[in-house]
């Protein structure tokens, strides 16, 4: 096991952040780890006092989800209240609906009447009305003792969205941390994808990746970036007390200033022709990775 890596010298003790123009945004593509350009090492802008804003537009009248995990998820948690559920009569008959398992009083629909409804036809044979996806405090999420947070960078295909808030939950997280902007949000589709399992999970929206990092380190909270190369062997930093794995969009990974705002990047061995991973199989060895470390 290693030492950390040292601070970047000139880090404000306390809040502090970068200021600067965002970089442009860029779409998800085929690489995990990142492109070289997107690896390359800028100087810093001027530090500033971060800024850390939730942000929570959805609408009013709530969100149509469908599939039983997602559905199934939704009712046991605790974060929203489900109004409304609409299952086929297959459906009906499963445990977790029928002989009031369900707090809400399902009706009866026809698998075609419940596609219209929720506008997929991935439904599993169920959907609901529920409130609208309440995110999280970012503050909150700095708060707590030795956290393990998941930071992404502008990640916007909603099946890795899903699929990492799945594996954050399942290794006990404390939390997922997402832009604004350029990102994909919480939405029925995503609830699907994760099995549920943002139903359980802390998502928080924030205005600015680097700044939020800057307020983590702050908080003594050691950031790590998934990169592809120039970066140390994913199995040497020390992980114990407050983490955040920050992972990049595919095809463009870590944007320049959130790759300088981590304390240190990490790498997977790429060792057959393919030179990377899908970010949601990235993000699921590296968790599970820190997992075995912190254990």
């Amino acid at each position: 096991m290693s030492r950390r890596p040292a601070r970047r010298r000139g880090r404000p003790p306390t809040g502090g952040g970068q200021q600067g123009s965002p970089a442009d945004a860029a779409p998800d593509g085929p690489s995990a780890a990142g492109s070289p350009e997107s690896r390359a090492t800028v100087s810093q802008p001027k530090a500033s006092r971060a800024r850390i804003e939730i942000k929570n537009d959805a609408s009013t009248e709530g969100d149509l989800l469908y599939g039983r995990n997602a559905v199934h998820e939704a009712l046991r948690g605790q974060k929203r209240r489900v109004h409304r559920i609409w299952a086929t009569e297959r459906t009906l008959r499963e445990p977790w609906l029928a002989g009031g398992g369900s707090p809400v009083v399902p009706e009866c629909a026809s698998p075609a009447a419940i596609e219209r409804r929720c506008g997929s036809t991935g439904h599993q044979g169920v959907c609901a009305q529920a409130d609208p996806y309440p995110y999280t405090d970012p503050e909150g999420l700095l708060a707590g003792r030795d956290p393990f947070l998941v930071v992404l960078d502008e990640v916007q295909d909603v099946q890795n969205l899903g699929a990492i808030c799945r594996t954050a939950e399942c290794a006990g997280a404390t939390g997922v941390v997402i832009p604004e902007r350029r990102s994909a949000v919480v939405t029925p589709a995503v609830c699907k994808a994760s099995a549920g399992a943002v139903e359980h999970l802390a998502v928080a929206r924030i205005r600015n990746i680097a700044d939020f990092l800057e307020a983590a380190k702050a908080k003594g909270i050691w950031c790590y970036g998934a990169a592809s190369s120039g970066a140390v062997a994913w199995t040497q930093p020390d992980y114990s007390g407050g983490v955040a794995l920050v992972l990049g969009a595919e095809g463009t990974g870590l944007r320049p200033r959130v790759a300088a705002a981590c304390d240190q990047l990490i790498a997977l061995p790429l060792r057959g022709r393919i030179d990377s991973l899908n970010v949601s199989a990235a993000a699921a060895v590296l968790v599970y990775e820190i997992v075995r470390a912190r254990a």
